[in-house]
């Protein structure tokens, strides 16, 4: 495959950043990469899906059908944007408990209003 010889224009495309010396390019080059990724922040801390949730519960020490069930319950109080493992995290502080023991009460069926308070 030939593609056509690019003009050299770096010279040109470079005359902003000529002042620049070695620090200010460092932090205006993180400031740039700050610009590119925070659409994707702000995609992530405002969308999740089921599968996300119960990964995070897995990664906190609950079996597959465990996280399954959480997830399940907390998508139908409409608890799931606030994040599985968030809502456990909280309970379990709230309670002085253990995340695996809060994550098991909630499937019990108990502490769930007091859950819902830790999403607010």
């Amino acid at each position: 495959m030939n593609l056509p010889d690019r003009p050299d224009d770096f010279t040109t495309r470079r005359t902003h950043l000529h002042h620049l010396d070695d620090t200010a390019l460092h932090a205006y080059f993180w400031r740039l990469v700050e610009q590119m990724v925070q659409p994707l922040v702000e995609e992530a801390r405002t969308h999740t899906t089921p599968s996300i949730e119960r990964s995070v519960l897995l990664r906190m020490g609950f079996s597959s059908l465990e996280a399954k069930g959480l997830v399940t319950m907390m998508l139908d109080k409409g608890l799931l944007g606030h994040g599985a493992g968030n809502l456990v995290l909280r309970l379990a502080q709230r309670q002085r408990t253990t995340v695996r023991e809060a994550g098991l009460a909630l499937l019990a069926g108990q502490s769930w209003e007091e859950c819902t308070a830790c999403a607010h």
